[in-house]
């Protein structure tokens, strides 16, 4: 090896160092971005299990029912999917006495899926009462 040879390595070396501490340089800002970043993630995350926390104790009545929807049938064919929501609202009257009721989308698609003519026979739901007296229905989980 010739010293050209030598100097070009030893310039692409001290190159190479010097983009090394460049790099090591940028790295602790980026230490501090994720640091950031996972303060932020951890605010979030503990809202929401705050807010979970707050749900479950604004419940006082949890109930899963299976409403017959049977007598739906005895009505004229079109009139059979409205009835079975009336039938489903007194039922739930009758059952948990709540100031309002709101019934799910789920549980609208389900009674509606086959049509105004065709309700189901039966459903499955599950009824939460809150501290207002509000009742809300969703489909049981199947299990």
């Amino acid at each position: 090896m010739s010293r050209n040879d030598e100097s070009i390595e030893n310039k692409s070396t001290e190159e190479a160092v010097e983009e090394e501490e460049a790099a090591e340089a940028a790295q602790p800002e980026k230490a501090e971005e994720t640091v950031e970043e996972k303060a932020k993630e951890e605010a979030v995350e503990e809202k929401e299990v705050r807010e979970e926390r707050e749900a479950k104790e604004d419940i006082v009545e949890e109930r899963v029912y299976t409403v017959p929807l049977a007598r739906a049938w005895v009505s004229p064919r079109k009139e059979r999917a409205p009835k079975a929501i009336r039938i489903l609202k007194s039922f739930i009257e009758r059952h948990m006495k709540p100031e309002s009721i709101a019934i799910s989308e789920g549980v609208n698609e389900r009674i509606w899926r086959r049509g105004i003519e065709k309700p189901p026979r039966k459903i499955r739901i599950r009824a939460v009462k809150d501290r207002d007296g509000k009742v809300s229905i969703d489909l049981a989980e199947a299990g």
